[in-house]
């Protein structure tokens, strides 16, 4: 009886060590399982206000609109159209997300009244004067990064949330990142902090979002979004509102032949 009992031991000893995951099959999982919390919101819409804050405090505010459709076997598409004030008044920034593949960007600009396509080499620049970079605001496909668990800790506001601390890393070329440390909750899959180090592997910025609301009984997204650059000393909020979901938007609300209209 006992040699059974030991056997069995070992046995489950020897499984449960091939079972065991890496630190990087860890990451993918925790990454996966997330994007598939967030599957299946089909669209969404909401209100923006930006506002952006230089190194001595002085502020301006952009208001936006946003509208996202989900992606069905690729990125998400997303258009943001800016409203306020009247010298960036019309101003729409359109992204086609990909994997491995360079995102898909364009930007409007009615001063100019054409299209601009975002070259894949330039997307570390700032996107409108902000501290979010063009690289930012694609969706963020599993397939962008390799990924390392590191741990697990208290986070979110009041460090009421635990959370997987994971390590990512750009899997695409020309990212202005070597890699981003995200907080992501263990339940909801909420993502309460973001670092970024720059190219030099230096601490560039923190994104962090607060005040998130459930919809549909299952989708998080947060009431406000904060990016500080260390570097510089400038930083960006978004302040959200007025989310909808599944809407009936279309590919043919994201179709770069329409920027203009």
């Amino acid at each position: 009886m006992k040699k059974t009992l030991l056997a069995s031991l070992l046995l489950l000893s020897i499984s449960g060590a091939a079972m065991a995951e890496t630190p990087a099959e860890k990451g993918l999982r925790i990454a996966q399982e997330g994007n598939a919390y967030d599957d299946g919101f089909v669209d969404s819409t909401s209100d923006m206000t930006m506002t952006l804050k230089n190194r001595t405090g002085k502020t301006s505010r952009r208001v936006i609109s946003a509208k996202t459709l989900e992606g069905k076997g690729d990125g998400d598409k997303s258009l943001s159209l800016f409203n306020e004030p009247a010298d960036v008044k019309g101003t729409k920034m359109l992204t086609f997300s990909h994997g491995l593949k360079p995102d898909d960007q364009w930007l409007f600009l009615p001063a100019l009244k054409r299209v601009k396509r975002i070259n894949s080499r330039n997307k570390s620049g700032p996107f409108m004067g902000s501290e979010f970079s063009f690289e930012d605001l694609g969706s963020q496909e599993v397939e962008k990064f390799t990924y390392t668990f590191l741990r697990e800790e208290a986070c979110g506001e009041g460090n009421k949330l635990k959370c997987h601390v994971i390590e990512r890393k750009p899997a695409y070329q020309y990212s202005g990142y070597t890699k981003q440390v995200a907080w992501v909750d263990t339940v909801g899959y909420r993502v309460p902090k973001v670092v970024f180090y720059d190219r030099k592997n230096a601490l560039l910025k923190t994104l962090t979002s607060t005040g998130y609301k459930q919809f549909l009984g299952k989708y998080w997204r947060p009431s406000l979004m904060s990016m500080i650059n260390h570097q510089s000393g400038k930083s960006t909020t978004l302040q959200f509102s007025n989310y909808k979901f599944k809407t009936g938007l279309s590919s043919r609300d994201f179709n770069k032949n329409s920027l203009k209209r």
